[in-house]
C-alpha cells in the first residue's frame, strides 16, 4: 500500500550549503512528523562524501525511517555529446547513492528546454541518456522515474519535457521494468496543462509522485511563462499547503486507486514554516485512509 515520504523543499539552500544545516537536523525534524520515509536531494552537502552514504543511512534507520527517493536532475538535453555523457555518469552515481542509502526510486529529468534544441533532438537525447541509465540501475535494483518537471532551482531555462505533450512523447519512447512516472499535479497546472488529464495518460506508469499544492503569489500563469527564462524559481510561484492550492487531491487519489498504485508519496512542501508541513502530513494521512483503508 502507498506510503509517505517528506521532502524538505524549505530547507534545500541550507541543506545543500556546507556548514549551514545537517542532515541530522532534518532529519530528527522530520521524525516528529507522520511519515514513513524522506526523499533526499542529490546535492545535499551532507551526500557529497560517498564514504558518509553508510552513516546517514543509520541516521534516518534510527530514527525508524528510510530514504526511498532521490531526487536528483540531470541534464540530458545539451548539444554538446560530451556534455549529456557527463550527466549520464553523474546520473550513474545518484543511483549508486540512492542504492547506498536503502532506497528503490532515482529521479530523472528530460533537462533544460534551451532555445538551439530541438524538439526532435531534445526528446532523442533525452530518450538515449535515460536509456542508458536504465540497465545500470537495474543491477543495483533502482526503478528510475521522470517527473513532469517545471524547472530545477540552478536552471536558467524551464524543463524541456515540461508540457504534456513532449513528456507524453519522452516516456513513449522508453519501456522498461525499471522505468516510471513521478507524477506532479502541480507541475501539469504550471505547465498549462491540466493534471486530471496528464494523470489519466500516465496512471499506469506511476510508480510515485510529488504530493504538492502550488498557488500563484500575484499575477496569471502567463505572467509566469514570461518569467521562465531566468536562472532560478520565479518568485511569483509558491508552494501551499496541501489541500489548500489549486489541486483536487479527491480526483488525485480516485484515479491511483482504480490504477493500483502502490508507491510512495512524498509531501513537497513546508515554504511557510514546518508548521505547514505538520498541517500537510495530517491532510495526505486523512486522504490516504480514505482511500486506502486497508493500509491502516
Amino acid at each position: 500500500m502507498p506510503k509517505l515520504a517528506a521532502f524538505p523543499k524549505a530547507y534545500l539552500d541550507e541543506l545543500s550549503t556546507p556548514g549551514s544545516m545537517s542532515l541530522r537536523q532534518w532529519i530528527d525534524m522530520a521524525a516528529t512528523l507522520d511519515v514513513d520515509g524522506l526523499e533526499f536531494y542529490c546535492f545535499f552537502a551532507d551526500l557529497v562524501d560517498e564514504k558518509k552514504w553508510s552513516e546517514v543511512r543509520r541516521m534516518v534507520e534510527d530514527r525508524g525511517l528510510m530514504v526511498p527517493m532521490m531526487c536528483c536532475s540531470p541534464d540530458f538535453t545539451d548539444n554538446d555529446a560530451v556534455q549529456r555523457r557527463r550527466q549520464v555518469e553523474m546520473e550513474k552515481k545518484w543511483i549508486d547513492m540512492t542504492a547506498a542509502l536503502g532506497g528503490t526510486y532515482c529521479r530523472v529529468l528530460s533537462g533544460q528546454r534551451r532555445p538551439d534544441v530541438s524538439r526532435e533532438d531534445g526528446v532523442r537525447y533525452a530518450g538515449d541518456c535515460i536509456s542508458a541509465c536504465l540497465p545500470y540501475a537495474q543491477e543495483r535494483g533502482i526503478t528510475l522515474m521522470i517527473e513532469n518537471h517545471y524547472k530545477d532551482g540552478a536552471w536558467v531555462y524551464p524543463e524541456f519535457a515540461q508540457k504534456m505533450d513532449v513528456f507524453l512523447e519522452l516516456i513513449g519512447r522508453i519501456d522498461a521494468p525499471n522505468f516510471g512516472v513521478n507524477y506532479d499535479p502541480s507541475n501539469a497546472i504550471v505547465a498549462g496543462d491540466d493534471p486530471l488529464e496528464l494523470l489519466d495518460w500516465v496512471k499506469h506508469r506511476v510508480v510515485t509522485m510529488h504530493a504538492s499544492d502550488r498557488y500563484l503569489t500575484h499575477g496569471t500563469l502567463e505572467d509566469l511563462h514570461k518569467e521562465e527564462n531566468v536562472a532560478g524559481y520565479a518568485s511569483r510561484l509558491a508552494h501551499g499547503e496541501i489541500g489548500k492550492g489549486m489541486n483536487d487531491f479527491d480526483a488525485i487519489f480516485s484515479t491511483l486507486v482504480e490504477a493500483g498504485f502502490n508507491g510512495w508519496i512524498s509531501i513537497e512542501d513546508g515554504i511557510g514554516g514546518f508548521e505547514q508541513m505538520e498541517n500537510s502530513t495530517r491532510f495526505l494521512r486523512q486522504k490516504m485512509r480514505q482511500y486506502w483503508p486497508q493500509a491502516q
